[in-house]
């Protein structure tokens, strides 16, 4: 069983997910690859005190890196789009 923490590993903030935040009351993260759709929406609701109508997941490949000779591959990593009850917020997001 994954902790709260353990399961959102940190906020996902850019162009696209803000847009989305802006419009639409969605937020992103990354989480465990292991999470599932409960999980994330229950560790939300703990961490940051909303509550939580959806979550979307989905899974970013890793990108293949070079490194001079040496070719390499960033792992593979879960991303989730959550979506609050109309009118909440997150205060970490608010800043950014």
């Amino acid at each position: 069983m994954l902790a709260d923490q353990d399961v959102v590993k940190r906020p996902l903030i850019t162009e696209k997910s803000e847009r989305g935040r802006e419009a639409a009351q969605q937020y992103a993260f990354e989480v465990h690859r292991d999470a599932t759709k409960i999980q994330v929406k229950g560790a939300v609701e703990k961490l940051f005190g909303v509550h939580v109508t959806a979550v979307r997941t989905s899974i970013a490949r890793g990108k293949n890196k070079r490194v001079g000779r040496n070719l390499g591959r960033r792992p593979n990593w879960k991303k989730a789009i959550v979506t609050l009850k109309e009118g909440e917020t997150i205060s970490l997001f608010e800043g950014a």
